[in-house]
């Protein structure tokens, strides 16, 4: 018998038993009422309402069951009864009381009125009894079947989320080995209280001594509605008790219904960050991406495969994937592909750096906004290897903008970085270039040319947490260059909002930047990762300090003090005063980089720090 054939099977046992249940207490309950009447004296009852009781007990029994078939007291779920299954009882034998008056009304077979009440008092409680006596027993045998130690469960949230998370793991057979044993709650109202039987201990002072006192394995943060500095803070108590730490969907998802115990997943490193997503202006992006000709350059990248995902739900004309990794290119198409069939999606292969390749490009489609993410982003390697992150970045971006004027380019946006301030490292001053690059350019051409500067991306390719993830799978130790090198940190949905809004408030010549909220630690975020992937600092897993890496400094800077700062209609989102400087010295500043790069210079780092006087390599 396979398990569908099993299940059902199950399910018309239930009904059948409940069908007789109900029978006998049918019956039960009008021979209850009717010896009550006569003072709980069997022998004291007329024999004519003897006669009458005897008579209907066929009649009232099928009627009365067909009743409780239409109110659907066979169809629900009563390991899950509450107070709506109540209601449904109290309405079916109310209706089912009123049928038998009715009936022996008209078949001259009445009872003594106070039967007619009293039957359905006792009917309604014997029903309601049998519904949740079926729901304890399930919860009894549930327990029996439990193998090994319970799962010790605290949550975080006395609220509605944490009625339905205990519900559900007292009555689901699959839950068995979990016990919800405390609850916490801020709230000094609820301290002390009770929900389904588990006491609320205190607030969040109480989560360390709670999780001792208690034996906790897990705690679940039960709050959806909490914001992200909220969660932070009592994550970041959570994560001091060496349990399993997880957390609810968000208050969208609870609302949408989307949320059940299986929603409930492990809290990420990202939760202990405590950043308030970039709500981005829909319709103002619509407006501008909407029926356009759109190319993203190292579509197949971290950042530039994001903006394809969401550029290509605003309906493009046509998107345009340039990419010279053929695998990431592929990977994002036959992910459009699969999620969006009808969109015009072209995925081309190709070089920032190849003059004739772009000219082909720009020719044939024409596009009319560029996302330019292309570019070589690893710190180290670019101290290995600097002449190539001149040819990638800075000649790659100045061909491309040279493109984008010839071919009237409506808006142009460059994806820089928080490394581009105070650069001390090439990867940073090519991409300071690039910002002049940008604000050169919007000075001589009809295109809207703008930069976007951020910090660290979390996830992206070569950022710390994949390679911290790496690390603990090997077993460790985890690396990290200084104990107190500290990081602004965002998402990639944040760097992509960001980009995508900065497009739409483009006038041409801004650096965009973030308001990336407080910086990180990566010391902190190590060991956050590393209690959160179920080890212990210093016992089996260990961070190594290695030592800053070529060209790297222990802080990130978003603004050059001279730029200052101006507001947006996103307050999370600011623009950098431009820094002036000569245009047509620029110019031939790149042609010299671009000779020096691809005669392969020894030299190119003297190069460049004439063109940024505020790179300070430590050759210098």
């Amino acid at each position: 018998m396979d398990e569908r054939k099993k299940d059902r099977m199950q399910l018309l046992v239930r009904r059948f038993f409940l069908i007789i249940v109900d029978a006998i207490i049918l019956n039960a309950s009008v021979a209850l009422a009717l010896v009550m009447r006569f003072n709980i004296s069997i022998a004291a009852i007329e024999p004519q309402y003897v006669h009458s009781f005897l008579v209907n007990i066929i009649p009232y029994t099928l009627v009365s069951l067909v009743i409780f078939w239409a109110f659907k007291l066979y169809h629900s779920l009563w390991q899950y009864a509450s107070i709506a299954e109540v209601y449904k009882i109290v309405e079916a034998c109310f209706v089912v009381e009123v049928v038998h008056v009715t009936f022996t009304l008209l078949t001259d077979t009445m009872l003594p009125r106070s039967v007619y009440f009293n039957t359905l008092v006792f009917l309604i409680v014997a029903e309601s009894a049998s519904r949740f006596m079926y729901r304890m027993i399930r919860t009894v045998l549930n327990r029996k079947r439990q193998i090994g130690e319970y799962t010790r469960i605290m949550l975080i949230g006395a609220g509605e989320s944490a009625n339905v998370i205990i519900r559900e793991i007292q009555n689901s057979r699959y839950l068995a080995n979990s016990e919800v044993v405390c609850i916490i709650d801020d709230d000094k109202n609820k301290i002390g209280k009770y929900i389904r039987g588990i006491k609320i201990v205190g607030g969040r002072e109480k989560i360390i001594d709670s999780a001792r006192l208690y034996g906790v394995d897990e705690i679940i943060f039960a709050i959806p509605s909490a914001t992200a500095e909220q969660k932070k803070q009592i994550l970041n108590i959570c994560k001091n008790t060496n349990c399993s730490l997880k957390t609810l969907p968000g208050v969208y998802q609870m609302v949408d219904g989307d949320f059940n115990v299986n929603s409930i997943r492990n809290v990420d490193v990202l939760d202990l960050l405590g950043r308030e997503p970039i709500n981005v202006d829909i319709e103002s992006i619509m407006g501008y991406v909407s029926d356009k000709v759109i190319m993203v350059t190292g579509g197949g990248g971290s950042i530039g495969s994001e903006l394809c995902r969401q550029l290509v739900s605003h309906d493009p004309k046509k998107l345009i994937i340039f990419d010279i990794y053929e695998n990431n290119a592929y990977d994002i198409q036959q992910e459009l592909k699969q999620n969006y069939p009808d969109a015009d999606v072209e995925v081309l292969i190709g070089s920032v750096r190849n003059t004739s390749r772009l000219e082909e490009v720009f020719k044939k489609y024409r596009p009319e906004i560029i996302y330019h993410a292309a570019a070589h982003k690893h710190v180290p390697l670019m101290e290995d290897s600097p002449n190539e992150a001149v040819k990638n970045n800075v000649v790659g971006t100045w061909k491309l903008a040279q493109m984008a004027d010839k071919y009237g380019v409506k808006r142009f946006v460059m994806i820089s970085t928080d490394k581009a301030v105070n650069p001390t490292n090439v990867m940073g001053a090519t991409k300071r270039i690039c910002e002049m690059i940008v604000q050169a350019y919007n000075e001589i051409s009809k295109t809207e040319f703008v930069a976007v500067r951020f910090g660290n991306v979390l996830g992206s390719n070569g950022s710390v947490i994949p390679l911290f993830k790496r690390q603990i799978e090997h077993g460790g130790p985890v690396t990290v260059t200084h104990p107190d090198i500290i990081r602004y940190f965002m998402t990639i949905p944040e760097a992509v909002s960001l980009v995508l809004q900065a497009g739409a408030y483009a006038r041409g010549g801004e650096i965009f930047v973030l308001d990336m909220g407080e910086p990180v630690k990566i010391d902190d975020l190590a060991k956050n990762l590393i209690r959160l992937s179920g080890y212990t600092l210093g016992v089996n897993m260990d961070i190594k300090y290695t030592g800053l890496r070529p060209g790297e400094k222990l802080y990130e800077e978003l603004l050059m003090k001279e730029e200052g700062m101006q507001d947006t209609n996103n307050k999370l989102i600011h623009i950098g005063k431009p820094i002036e400087f000569d245009r047509e010295q620029l110019f031939k500043d790149l042609e010299r980089l671009k000779e020096a790069s691809y005669s392969e210079t020894d030299d190119i780092r003297s190069l460049i720090k004439e063109v940024v006087p505020t790179y300070h390599p430590k050759e210098f």
